[in-house]
Order: structure tokens, then C-alpha cells, then sequence
């Protein structure tokens, strides 16, 4: 259970704005079972020649607002708010997100249960979603992708609560979202804003 935030612009932007607001936003709200989403926080930003940078922690985001000013203007980035689904995989740093490879960056938010595809790597449920994904982009476009790793899981599970992904592209400043719930839409509806400029998918509306 966790919260996500993708913004692309058409001109470059300084990240703290969006970023205070989504901090503030995973501080307040609580899944269904009262978890906070305080097992640390990432961010990935496109440079200026467009590859991917990445920061990541092991703190609750709230707290380190004041972090903020260190991140650069830009047309992409992507933040992800962690909470843990089970006790032995908090402080594992790289097991938070996103996920970079290449040109994409990838966040998850959901809960699949009894998941049975053997021999898919992967040290806890997201990044092995990740890698499920990947494979379906090589031969796929993102959309299609999307859908064929959601039909994947949905084939293969014995239940699916829900199952959002997030993805962006450095190369040409594109933001992808999937949403599925079977319950508590509240928490895990996705939405979306978008101006002449700028366009925002997020796990709670946010505005510029």
C-alpha cells in the first residue's frame, strides 16, 4: 500500500512544489488497514540529456521536505511513497521506488494475493511485476504492455484487491498509468489533472 505521483511538462519545472503537496498528502492518508506510508520515498527526474536520476530513502518523505530545493527544474518526474507489506522487507533501501531501466521509470501500488508464477525474479511483489513488465515492453508498446501484464496477473492470482502501476519515459516525456481495484476505491482510485502545460497522475488530486 503505498502512493504515487507522475508529472510531465511541457516546460521544466522545479519539482518542490508537487513534491510538498504529495508529502503532505502521504503524512494524512492511511490504507484501509490504517498502514501510513512511512517506509521511506523516492524520486526519478529527467536531466538534461535526458536520462534518468534517482533518489532515494529510507525516511518517511514528510520529513524531509526541506530536501526539496536539491532537485532541478525539469519536463519529467516520478515520486513514490513506500509502505511496507510485510515487516522483514522495511530499511532494504533498494526496494524502494521507482524502478529505473532505460528509458522507463516505474511505480507500483497494490495487493495481490497467491500469485503463482514460477521462477520470476524478484525479491518482493513489485519488483517482480517490474520485471513482468519489461518483458512484455520488448515486443509491446506501453499501453499494450500494460494490459497484457495485467491479464497476466489477473490469469495467475487467486485474488487481486488492487493493481496500479505508473510509468514514465525519459526519452519522450510520457506518463502511463494502470489502475485496477476490486475494493476500497477511495484509496486506490488514481487521478488525474491535466493544462495546456502539464499533466499529473496521482494516487490523490493534487494541483499546480
Amino acid at each position: 500500500m503505498c502512493r504515487f505521483l507522475l508529472v510531465k511538462s511541457r516546460k521544466p519545472i522545479e519539482p518542490k512544489k508537487l513534491l510538498v503537496q504529495f508529502a503532505e498528502m502521504a503524512k494524512k492518508s492511511k490504507a484501509y488497514d490504517g498502514n501510513r506510508q512511512d517506509d521511506g520515498w523516492g524520486i526519478a527526474w529527467v536531466d538534461n540529456q535526458k536520462q534518468w536520476q534517482l533518489k532515494k530513502s529510507l525516511f518517511p518523505i514528510w520529513e524531509e521536505i526541506n530536501s526539496f530545493d536539491q532537485f532541478p527544474s525539469t519536463k519529467t518526474f516520478v515520486a513514490h511513497a513506500r509502505s511496507s507489506s510485510f515487516p522483514k522487507d522495511k530499511e532494504i533501501l533498494t526496494y524502494n521506488q521507482p524502478y529505473i531501466d532505460g528509458e522507463y521509470a516505474f511505480v507500483f501500488n497494490g495487493l495481490l494475493k497467491g500469485v503463482s508464477l514460477p521462477k520470476v525474479p524478484g525479491n518482493i511483489g513489485a519488483e517482480k511485476i517490474w520485471y513482468l513488465l519489461k518483458k512484455e515492453l520488448i515486443n509491446n508498446n506501453v499501453n499494450e504492455a500494460l494490459e497484457k501484464t495485467k491479464k497476466l496477473l489477473l490469469e495467475n492470482s487467486k485474488k487481486i484487491i488492487a493493481f496500479n502501476i505508473g510509468l514514465a519515459t525519459s526519452k519522450k516525456s510520457k506518463i502511463y498509468s494502470l489502475c485496477y481495484f476490486t475494493k476500497y476505491q477511495k484509496y486506490y482510485q488514481l487521478h488525474t489533472f491535466k493544462n495546456q502545460y502539464t499533466e499529473i497522475i496521482c494516487s490523490e488530486s493534487l494541483m499546480l
